[in-house]
């Protein structure tokens, strides 16, 4: 019988991974493994399936579990339980993953180790959060999505189910950091550098102003 081999995690860049199997629970969304020295990160959550989960561990198992927002927590639970991570998630979205082990409270940034800043970004979901990572990789949940193509940055105006305004305001809060990379669990996902990505986001910002 023909065995077929998936390949996952399969590296996007650097030391970060794309998990694949996708789970229907999650609307389908993109995970992200993350192989730090301190303890690996995994951002929101896929199926838990024997392949994946054998090669997570051999890549060092995971540390924590950072789930974007409600809608993207998937399997957390199970990979929590076979590995002994924390699940973060704000505390506005807590009702999604009520047993988390970590909950981020109110606004302000936080760096729960080094290399590594959460921001809440409310406005898709009132709990919604961004990660961060060594100022080139944030990991954007449905906060935030590029086009590969054009070089472009969007958000998904249709798909707002908390506030378009505060969506707005939260992604202005985007431009006092530095990243490269915009990695979505849903749309496309985007590399410019640095200087281009930021002029890219300061316009997103105006055309949400006006939508």
């Amino acid at each position: 019988m023909l065995q077929v081999v998936t390949h996952y995690p399969r590296l996007v860049a650097d030391n970060v991974y794309f998990c694949g199997f996708a789970s229907p629970k999650s609307y389908g969304a993109r995970s992200y493994l993350i192989v730090d020295p301190a303890g690996n990160w995994m951002t929101d959550s896929p199926r838990f399936v024997p392949e994946l989960e054998r090669a997570i561990a051999g890549l060092g198992g995971l540390r924590w579990i950072f789930l974007t927002h409600r809608d993207d927590v998937a399997d957390a639970d199970a990979y929590a339980r076979h590995f002994g991570a924390k699940r973060l998630i704000h505390e506005a979205d807590l009702d999604a993953e009520p047993d988390a082990e970590v909950v981020l409270r109110g606004s302000a940034p936080s760096s729960p180790a080094p290399g590594f800043t959460i921001v809440p970004v409310p406005g898709h979901t009132r709990g919604h959060c961004v990660l961060l990572y060594k100022e080139k990789f944030l990991f954007s949940g449905d906060h935030l999505e590029g086009d590969e193509k054009t070089g472009r940055l969007d958000a998904f105006r249709d798909f707002c189910w908390y506030d378009w305004r505060e969506q707005t305001r939260s992604m202005a809060k985007l431009l006092d950091y530095r990243f490269e990379w915009v990695l979505p669990g849903h749309g496309g996902a985007l590399h410019l550098p640095p200087e281009r990505m930021r002029s890219e986001l300061a316009a997103l910002v105006e055309r949400m102003k006006t939508e």
